[in-house]
């Protein structure tokens, strides 16, 4: 399989159960709920995303094969450091992350981490998945380390999702023009059910990828 990937560096994890983990970013093209492009967000299924996944012309973008692109992760990381973790998003990784890419993965000694919509079924030996649901969008995978809702959207509501066996629950303020207000909603719903935690998306406050 030829894998399309937009972009792939090594940073620092900015939000949800990993945040301060140093990782090495394996942003995968296209998406299964918007094209990504601005002519189609109006009448996508997730409206909201904030990411460009199109093309495969951002920092360390290319088609690779499994082997070719584990090695472009490995050469991603410290050379000298252990407990190497690589966090494969999008777009939408699933469409594209299979058992191929996995073992490769594995034999460099990375331990994988997705970020999904959980509209696919993650493969077997993902170390930690993070399911986003969206509204409007069929929910697939029901279990993981981490499930992460985007707060507000219109048709989810966080206790709709409490009976899922995850192993923490995040609400993330919806990153738009009215992110203050979000944010400060998003605040309160967790005081008031402390199953929740509060995810800030701290990348964007110290500004890097």
């Amino acid at each position: 399989m030829s894998y399309a990937v937009k972009e792939l560096y090594l940073t620092v994890q900015g939000e949800g159960g990993q945040a301060g983990r140093v990782a090495v970013f394996l942003r995968f093209a296209g998406c299964n709920l918007w094209s990504g492009r601005e002519e189609d967000r109006a009448s996508a299924v997730c409206s909201f995303c904030d990411t460009d996944f199109i093309g495969i012309d951002g920092p360390g973008g290319g088609r690779f094969d499994a082997n070719g692109l584990a090695d472009a992760v490995l050469a991603a990381w410290p050379s000298d450091q252990q407990d190497r973790w690589v966090v494969c998003t999008g777009g939408e990784p699933l469409l594209q992350l299979d058992d191929a890419l996995i073992n490769a993965l594995k034999s460099k000694s990375f331990k994988i981490a997705v970020e999904t919509n959980g509209t696919i079924a993650a493969p077997a030996g993902i170390d930690w998945i993070c399911v986003s649901p969206k509204a409007d969008a069929p929910l697939v995978q029901l279990t993981g380390q981490e499930l992460k809702l985007v707060y507000p959207q219109l048709a989810n509501r966080p206790d709709e999702f409490e009976h899922l066996d995850f192993e923490n629950y995040f609400l993330q303020p919806l990153d738009d023009p009215d992110r203050s207000a979000n944010t400060d909603a998003a605040f309160r719903y967790c005081l008031a059910h402390p199953k929740w935690r509060l995810s800030v998306q701290s990348h964007k406050y110290i500004g890097v990828p």
